[in-house]
């Protein structure tokens, strides 16, 4: 849902007056010289503290054995142990065959997927991307800057992708697989997208596992890091990708990511690949070359801790009982300062870890050099788009979750203020 205020006309003294009183406070604010940052969206220390149980979880004397009997201390179990295997599938909804899990970030899973099909290619390429003329990524946008940064490392082009209320424009997305097979991929964020709080829709994800593609390994990257992160008890409900492609007779388009990075702790998660059974046959033939196994250790007490999904949908209630009225509180102080004057919009996620401001066009690099002098840190204007290049330069990405109340209370008055 995005606001969207009505207009409201002043004569030209009425805004040479407001303009005055605004910059007094303005300089009022800039001459306390806070640090409040809002720039990443991570987990307050509040939350860190729901999981630190799980670091006693294993006693020295644990034997540590998986469910397949394999010892958790030794080399081995590429896939992952099976009882971890088979929380993340309840948790995505797909196959315990169908997970293979990594170490503890699902960002570093995407970038060795992307760099290994540059290298080698992916199940069914008939040579490796990196040797083709090109290769070509869509980015829905705004979007994640590190999805963008991980193309710009690999040297991919990125083709700037609407999105919409219900997800990517898929006229374009559908235009564009159909006439170019140097497009290899889309990024997608596709629950409580980053940085709108956007879910896609079932007709979204419909039209991703049917449309024709010039590329014949044309790939899906579905970062799936919001999965069970809702703000309120009706969650947004997001279609089965895995399923629809299997039904659309395209069952190798998906890889799935996701991790507990911010479930338990960001730097001891555990992260997840979800995939067909003829791609992670592939991936599990590279990886071998690459590991001898992942962290079983840490799986084990992710497993122990987590236990269960009723478990886990209790675990992030009490993360959303922390987080949402920070939210709420960035919402009301929006639509309190701005909702009437018709120079910026926001959306109203039910989940995730951002808000998305849209100021007026040509603005967004203004307010944020604006607030970072009166102390506040914000992400990057045009961070949300491929080369850090807002077209329109308006988005602004909020992450509230990490300042105390207080802190983001102040740090949302001067936002405002700047806008």
């Amino acid at each position: 849902m995005e606001s969207q205020p009505a207009f409201v006309h002043w004569e030209s003294e009425e805004l040479r007056d407001h303009h005055r009183r605004l910059t007094q406070r303005y300089e009022a604010c800039r001459s306390q010289k806070m640090a409040l940052d809002m720039s990443r969206g991570k987990p307050c220390p509040e939350q860190l503290e729901l999981s630190r149980e799980m670091l006693g979880i294993v006693a020295a004397d644990d034997p540590l054995r998986a469910a397949d009997g394999s010892d958790c201390l030794n080399y081995g179990g590429i896939d992952g142990i099976p009882e971890a295997q088979s929380l993340f599938a309840r948790m995505l909804g797909v196959e315990s065959k169908e997970i293979l899990i990594g170490g503890n970030s699902s960002l570093t899973m995407m970038h060795d997927a992307l760099t290994r099909a540059m290298l080698h290619g992916v199940y069914g390429s008939e040579r490796p991307w990196g040797r083709l003329p090109k290769v070509k990524f869509l980015c829905p946008s705004p979007g994640y800057d590190r999805h963008f940064a991980i193309c710009e490392l690999l040297q991919i082009e990125m083709i700037v992708v609407d999105m919409l209320p219900s997800g990517p424009d898929m006229d374009q997305v559908e235009r564009l697989v159909r006439e170019d097979d140097s497009i290899k991929g889309i990024w997608c964020v596709p629950k409580y997208s980053n940085p709108d709080g956007i879910t896609y829709s079932d007709a979204v994800v419909d039209r991703l596992s049917q449309m024709k593609t010039a590329a014949a390994d044309f790939r899906i990257f579905w970062d799936d890091a919001y999965t069970v992160h809702h703000l309120t008890p009706e969650p947004n409900v997001l279609k089965n990708i895995l399923a629809a492609c299997r039904a659309a007779g395209n069952p190798d388009r998906v890889f799935l990511f996701c991790s507990t990075s911010k479930i338990t702790f960001p730097g001891a998660g555990v992260a997840v690949l979800a995939s067909s059974e003829n791609n992670l046959g592939l991936i599990r033939r590279q990886l071998a070359v690459q590991t001898i196994g992942p962290d079983k250790i840490n799986q084990h007490r992710h497993v122990r801790f987590l236990r269960d999904m009723d478990h886990l949908k209790t675990h992030m209630e009490r993360h959303a009982a922390i987080i949402k009225p920070k939210f709420d509180l960035v919402l009301r102080k929006l639509e309190e300062e701005l909702a009437d004057k018709q120079i910026a919009s926001w959306h109203k996620p039910n989940g995730g870890y951002f808000i998305s401001l849209n100021t007026l066009d040509g603005c967004a690099d203004e307010v944020v050099r604006m607030a970072a002098e009166a102390g506040v840190t914000l992400t990057k204007a045009g961070a949300t788009f491929p080369y850090g290049k807002d077209p329109r330069n308006r988005n602004i990405r909020i992450a509230p979750t990490y300042p105390s109340l207080t802190e983001l209370e102040t740090a949302i008055d001067i936002l405002c203020l700047c806008v």
